[in-house]
């Protein structure tokens, strides 16, 4: 068992029946998630800082962090051109509906590192230090995500998964938190994250999103023009545009 899984119940979607969200019963929650934040990371990202202050905080305050995520197994229920019903749940998005197939397995799912970080830089004064948890947040919360989706290779074999965010892509936009919210209805009883009425999550430093299958990896940065992004993980591709068939 890999370390920091705790398993609630677990029932895979074609036994619980078709257009059916995801419950409390149905996902399984990983708790304790092994995330490190090195001060050689944190270079990596902010290119230039007070390293002795960046180094006292990972040291003082990073206990602060509690990374956790819950995931379903969800099916793909019927499937058009601008949209997917997952489990009976539709979601508006030209490029799930290009990746994904009808009887396809996705697993929708949200992560946090909870409120602990953010709370102790809300309490500070000190601009610096407040971009500097940021920093550290950020880094600490994409460990979580890539530690799920190791998790998930691992537990299913597979090759290559990709992952799209509601409001990565103004082809999926922020407004589909709330569908994707429905898919997990136990995620707040779960590991309490909660969405808000302008479709924010709390804890702020969480992600939520679908874990599909690939042949090759996909990034949503690919359809992102955004210079400069600090969070960039590949590059932009015109081309990629035209084939979803959408407008940047």
């Amino acid at each position: 068992m890999m370390p920091g899984r705790r398993f609630i119940h677990w029932v895979w979607p074609w036994t619980r029946g078709r257009d059916c969200p995801l419950t409390i019963d149905d996902l399984e929650i990983l708790d304790g998630i092994p995330v490190l934040i090195t001060l050689d990371e944190v270079k990596a990202k902010l290119k230039k800082a007070d390293w002795d202050l960046v180094q006292r905080l990972l040291e003082c305050e990073f206990h602060l962090i509690h990374p956790r995520a819950v995931y379903g197994a969800s099916s793909v229920t019927e499937k058009q051109d601008h949209s997917v019903g997952v489990d009976g749940v539709l979601l508006s998005s030209r490029v799930l509906a290009y990746h994904l197939r009808k009887d396809m397995n996705v697993f929708p799912f949200v992560a946090t590192i909870g409120n602990g970080l953010q709370s102790r830089a809300d309490e500070s004064q000190d601009m610096l230090v407040k971009y500097y948890f940021d920093a550290i947040g950020n880094l600490a919360l994409n460990k979580t995500r890539k530690y799920l989706e190791t998790h998930l290779k691992e537990r299913f074999g597979f090759t290559c998964l990709s992952h799209l965010s509601p409001g990565s892509l103004s082809d999926w936009p922020i407004e589909e938190q709330q569908p994707l919210f429905s898919l997990l209805n136990g995620a707040e009883a779960a590991i309490g994250i909660r969405l808000t009425p302008q479709f924010l999550m709390v804890p702020t430093k969480s992600v939520s999103g679908i874990f599909f299958t690939t042949e090759t990896a996909f990034e949503s940065c690919q359809l992102c023009p955004r210079d400069h992004c600090p969070g960039r993980r590949a590059e932009y591709s015109q081309s990629l545009l035209d084939k979803y068939g959408i407008r940047d």
